[in-house]
């Protein structure tokens, strides 16, 4: 196996759960946290009028109702031009500290890995899915999320009773759903599960700028900046890239 197809494959971990799946029940203690300076600053969020808060309402309002797992779902990676789109399905359970959970996109990078750890030993599970760029230029960007949060659910243990969705539905899985418009600016379990899957999209594209140097991945995660840009005129798309986007922009026009 070359190192490029160890780079775009699963890892070791993954590899004992549905494919493009990974999946973590905790016993670990909880770390002890300290507060990150300046998070109580963050500008709040607007949606129509109404500020947003990040809470356990929807959780609190569906254990009330009679659901026992609620899970929280979300993609990343959707708008990059290379790597996978990600997914994480977290179950936050009734006794975790949720304080710092917020909606990934208001924290910063070392914020975002702190809270991370946090979920990832507290809560009562927690899993991740993908689709890779290959899946992506296949198949379309909507089904490539389709077929991530499908395998994200499928590795949550225990299985969710309801889903916390970030404003779109999940088909085919079985489960009850409420889709929550700017749910990971409402929802601890959204917030949770983007901030899972974001820290780890951002570590995988930090390795993939290790091996595929000249597009600065580990500084914009796969997105079109102007020096990643610069990198696919220079260099042409590597095998992490997303063909069809590139092609739609017109960066890939004569490669194969």
């Amino acid at each position: 196996m070359s190192r490029h197809d160890k780079m775009l494959g699963a890892d070791d971990r993954s590899a004992r759960e549905p494919d493009g799946a990974r999946a973590g029940e905790n016993q670990r203690a909880v770390p002890r946290i300290a507060h990150e300076p300046g998070s109580s600053k963050r500008r709040p969020v607007v949606y129509q009028g109404r500020i947003l808060s990040c809470t356990r309402a929807n959780e609190e309002q569906a254990h009330q109702e009679g659901y026992s797992v609620v899970a929280g779902v979300d993609e990343v990676g959707r708008g990059a031009l290379c790597g996978p789109v990600m997914v994480g399905a977290v179950v936050l359970g009734e006794e975790f500290d949720a304080q710092g959970v917020d909606d990934s996109k208001r924290l910063t990078s070392r914020q975002r890995t702190i809270v991370a750890e946090r979920i990832r030993c507290g809560c009562r599970a927690w899993s991740l899915g993908r689709a890779e760029a290959a899946e992506i230029d296949a198949h379309g960007i909507v089904r490539a999320i389709r077929l991530a949060l499908q395998r994200a659910i499928a590795a949550l243990r225990p299985r969710p009773d309801l889903l916390l969705v970030d404003g779109y539905r999940v088909v085919d899985v079985g489960i009850d759903q409420r889709e929550l418009v700017k749910g990971d600016a409402r929802s601890v379990s959204i917030a949770a599960a983007s901030i899972v899957a974001k820290v780890a999209r951002d570590e995988l594209m930090d390795e993939f700028d290790v091996y595929f140097p000249g597009y600065g991945m580990a500084r914009n995660k796969g997105y079109g900046t102007v020096s990643h840009m610069d990198g696919l005129r220079r260099l042409g798309p590597s095998p992490c890239h997303r063909r069809s986007f590139g092609r739609q922009m017109r960066l890939f026009d004569g490669v194969g």
